[in-house]
């Protein structure tokens, strides 16, 4: 690591999140960045940044401390190592190694610490697992976790890039609920990364997680409906005070993508009792999914490690 700070690489750095990662670093006063992308962006600018190919060559330089990928499966499966191997932290926002067995899956608010067992590489959660464990992880200190059932309303946003501009392009008329993931037999292959994302992150294997997930026509931001049951009875009042209070999160009497977007905390609110369970709570988040359910998620992540290899 350089005098002037850490050497940092941003993979995917044209795409939605991407994009963000940039801005969130610019914001936070690396200066040592650099951009790269699929040979279709690379010789584009992103601001002052000329954008790189992202290929092993490049990535396998040994110059960079710690690089965000915002790639595709594939890609991470082929790139991340490379970049791990030649020295570089990897926090990797695809799906690629988020149930391996030693790669941490964190979320700084829930399991932080985990983040400094990685070996090279750390996976960044689903957009949607990241709010909800935040908001369930106090739940689960207080009263503990018998269930949990969510539906997601999930943005345009979320898709990538060019998802944001299809929705810019249609008219009212033609705005509708979507469920664009790939089907896995019931369950789209979302909800099944939900359920197994909140077990790993929560670090309770055997926790029952049901989850619908759904695209709706809003261009930044995903909201979620939260139904748990706990072990132990936990007044509404009470669980509202525990959300109000964690690391995080923002009470909004009622959470919308729109107050989240742009905003750094996830918004919860509604909390009530569930009539339909015992020891049941219902609740509301919204938060955005560019920002804490990407890209600022990552950097909160490096930012862990980042101190710890500066001192070795």
């Amino acid at each position: 690591m350089s005098r002037d700070g850490p050497q940092i690489g941003v993979v995917g750095a044209t795409g939605a999140v991407g994009r963000v990662t940039v801005a969130l670093l610019h914001e936070r006063g690396y200066t040592n960045v650099r951009a790269f992308a699929s040979s279709r962006s690379a010789g584009s600018r992103i601001g002052t940044l000329e954008v790189e190919l992202a290929s092993p060559e490049t990535l396998g330089a040994g110059d960079l401390d710690v690089c965000f990928f915002s790639v595709g499966t594939s890609a991470s499966r082929e790139l991340v190592p490379v970049a791990a191997d030649a020295g570089a932290v990897c926090v990797d926002k695809s799906a690629a190694y988020r149930l391996d067995d030693g790669v941490p899956l964190v979320v700084p608010e829930v399991n932080g610490g985990r983040a400094l067992e990685h070996r090279g590489i750390v996976a960044n959660p689903n957009c949607c697992s990241i709010p909800l464990t935040m908001a369930l992880a106090p739940l689960r200190d207080a009263a503990g976790l018998r269930s949990v059932r969510v539906a997601t309303y999930q943005s345009a946003s979320g898709a990538g890039a060019q998802a944001i501009e299809r929705l810019r392009g249609e008219t009212p008329d033609e705005h509708d609920l979507r469920m664009d993931w790939t089907l896995d037999g019931a369950e789209l292959d979302e909800e099944s990364k939900i359920r197994d994302e909140t077990r790993k992150i929560l670090e309770l294997p055997e926790l029952p997680v049901s989850a619908t997930c759904v695209r709706v026509p809003v261009l930044v931001g995903h909201a979620e409906a939260v139904w748990v049951e706990t072990e132990q009875p936990l007044a509404p009042a009470d669980a509202e005070r525990i959300l109000s209070s964690a690391a995080g999160l923002c009470y909004e009497r009622f959470p919308t993508p729109g107050k989240a977007m742009g905003t750094d905390e996830v918004l919860v609110g509604r909390v009530r009792t569930d009539a339909a369970s015992g020891n049941g709570l219902a609740f509301f988040l919204a938060c955005d999914n560019l920002r804490k359910g990407a890209a600022l998620n990552a950097i909160q992540i490096a930012e862990l490690v980042l101190p710890i290899r500066a001192a070795a």
